[in-house]
């Protein structure tokens, strides 16, 4: 579904991604893991049209995603991203936050029931549609990037550090959620600092360390292989 090839990326004159390969199929999740300024969010941000200088390869179920490709456009051929910030848009609703998702989204003429099925799928957001997004709980934010990142029906998400200040029973409901999207066929490309849970619900890990692919095997293996976490994951 998704194919990256010896892609380069830079912020200015700094070289951060290094020749980075990865390859995520429908209904697979695959993790990006490693120490921080490893070059994990600059991967996704790249893949997501937001890095004006890059080079490489990448291809999205048989499409080039070059720099002809801006990120609505990407958008709408199916690819869905949870930024690092979750970008809750102060002043509006757990509801209003919502519809950002799908209102420029090919499936925008089934909204309704888009919305409410979603609300059905996250209870927590169900009880709170009237409250105004900012005021809820870090956690309830995330699950709220998520569901907007759901609702436009993505073939992808692309998902950056979800976990992060959340507290252990969202993050559980989180992951449980991601395993539900993986049998429903979407790919999931998942940058996470939990390296434990990640490797209890991830198919295949990538490591990246200093903008390179360092090692790329099944979760399992890497669960097992504790010289190469503590080497690059500080675990």
């Amino acid at each position: 579904m998704l194919e990256v090839e010896d892609l380069h990326a830079w912020y200015g004159r700094s070289h951060v991604l290094q020749g980075i390969n990865i390859r995520v199929q429908r209904g697979e999740i695959v993790a990006l893991i490693g120490r921080n300024g490893a070059g994990k969010t600059t991967t996704l941000k790249a893949i997501m049209g937001l890095i004006d200088k890059v080079k490489g390869k990448m291809l999205f179920v048989g499409e080039t995603l070059d720099e002809r490709v801006k990120t609505h456009q990407r958008f709408r051929m199916g690819l869905g991203y949870v930024p690092e910030e979750r970008r809750i848009i102060p002043g509006l609703t757990v509801y209003e936050n919502l519809r950002l998702g799908i209102l420029y989204a090919a499936n925008k003429a089934d909204e309704k029931e888009i919305l409410a099925d979603m609300l059905k799928q996250f209870p927590r957001l169900g009880e709170r549609v009237s409250q105004e997004a900012v005021t809820m709980s870090g956690g309830e934010q995330q699950l709220l990037a998520i569901a907007r990142a759901m609702v436009s029906k993505p073939k992808l998400i692309a998902l950056d550090e979800p976990s992060e200040g959340v507290m252990p029973t969202l993050v559980d409901e989180m992951f449980q959620i991601f395993e539900s999207l993986k049998r429903e066929g979407v790919g999931i490309l998942l940058v996470e600092q939990n390296v434990e849970l990640t490797l209890e619900i991830a198919d295949r890990v990538y490591i990246v360390d200093q903008g390179e692919v360092v090692h790329h095997g099944t979760a399992a293996d890497l669960s097992a292989d504790k010289e190469i976490q503590e080497r690059y994951c500080s675990v």
